[in-house]
């Protein structure tokens, strides 16, 4: 355990920039300095941190920030139970992803409403940052491993019923825009203070664009919530980009490159070719992206048959699948491997962290607490070798 106040002394990675001679200093669970080793030893109480070594080439990197995982280590968030939950989530922020949302899939409604209240606990606890409901409002076209038994058009009142069950945690919902009362979903959602996120969808380019630009205005309009909607996995759950039908897909790229949403991409090797990854990247910019897994149970764990909510998994070589018709059913990479897998298909460090850490903060209303290596935020550093291969983690300034 690290005394109450520390220094690490290392190059330092965060907001887009590379600080080379870093310095970076704990005092309890709050950053107290981030700059240059000589900004810090010019300080009048630089002496009463003690200085805490790391590994010759090591550098800093702030805690990253999962907005969609299903699980990790065995348990499955939509069949949620108190105990594989603690374990995975203690699993995952000892990974590197200190804050994540927990998600649910496509369910019986009853299971749904049971596993958002256990969820709920865990936010409330402070062990995560939420709760994202993947579903039910979706294609069924477009299920992917969405059980299409449970998938129908936008209820006010399961959604004021999940809400309800989330006791105030439910951060974000995917939805198809293409299904009857999507628009006044989008409505609803926002007024339960909840981030709208257009997925699994087999929608035309005019209805996504529409859905997007209607969310924006309406997220625009609202006091704390940021202005920007989320597109859930961006080309997975959805049809793919062609010249004489573009369908969502170019909707979601032109309002990303807008600055008017945010695309979550699952750059995990698997689920997107990594030309794919990069291409985006340089298409939208790393504002404009956030790196998701879209974990599941199988994370951290040997190939086998797992769980997804009401459908069953094998994962074979590390690729999840429905056993009933091979359907990619969430990934098994932590967003550490998400990110140095961006990393080596050619997006540069600065911006695959910057869509790891401070867009994903943005979006959870954190940016003052999280996302970032600053004076004032959460100490939720990560120390990596060159390699970006994980050294030491520290939470709120507790080393995991």
């Amino acid at each position: 355990m690290p005394s109450t106040s520390f220094v690490i002394f290392a190059p330092l990675h965060t907001d887009g920039s590379h600080v080379r001679d870093g310095a970076l200093a704990v005092t309890g669970e709050r950053i107290a300095f981030s700059g240059t080793r000589a900004q810090f030893l010019a300080r009048a109480d630089a002496a009463a941190f003690t200085v805490r070594p790391v590994p010759e080439g090591a550098q800093l990197l702030p805690g990253l920030i999962d907005l969609h995982c299903h699980g990790a280590v065995g348990a499955d968030f939509p069949n949620a139970q108190p105990g594989p939950v603690a374990q995975a989530i203690d699993f995952l922020h000892c990974a590197g992803t200190t804050t994540l949302l927990g998600s649910l899939v496509t369910a019986e409604r009853g299971t749904m409403l049971q596993a958002a209240a256990t969820l709920a606990d865990f936010v409330e606890a402070g062990l995560l940052a939420g709760i994202h409901a993947e579903g039910p409002f979706l294609s069924e076209a477009r299920c992917g491993a969405q059980d299409p038994r449970y998938l129908g058009d936008p209820d006010p009142r399961f959604v004021a019923d999940l809400a309800a069950a989330c006791r105030g945690t439910l951060r974000t919902m995917t939805y198809a825009p293409e299904r009857a009362g999507s628009s006044e979903l989008i409505e609803q959602l926002v007024d339960l203070g909840v981030l709208p996120s257009l997925g699994h969808t087999d929608s035309s380019t005019a209805q996504a664009a529409d859905s997007l630009r209607h969310a924006h205005r309406r997220l625009s309009a609202h006091a704390s919530l940021p202005s920007t909607p989320t597109v859930t996995h961006l080309f997975n759950g959805m049809p793919p980009l062609h010249h004489r039908s573009p369908g969502p897909l170019a909707a979601c790229l032109e309002q990303a490159r807008q600055g008017q949403a945010v695309v979550e991409l699952i750059a995990d090797g698997v689920h997107l070719d990594p030309d794919t990854v990069r291409m985006v990247f340089t298409l939208v910019g790393a504002a404009n992206i956030v790196l998701v897994t879209d974990s599941m149970a199988a994370t951290g764990l040997a190939d086998g048959n797992y769980e997804l909510g009401p459908q069953q998994v094998t994962v074979a070589d590390g690729q999840a699948r429905l056993s009933s018709d091979g359907s990619l059913a969430g990934g098994t990479a932590t967003l550490l491997d998400v990110v140095r897998r961006a990393v080596a298909g050619g997006v540069p460090l600065e911006q695959a962290l910057l869509s790891a850490t401070a867009v994903p903060a943005r979006l959870l209303s954190l940016q003052d607490t999280a996302g970032a290596l600053r004076s004032g935020r959460s100490a939720d550093v990560l120390v990596v070798d060159q390699d970006l291969e994980l050294l030491e983690v520290f939470r709120h300034g507790r080393a995991l």
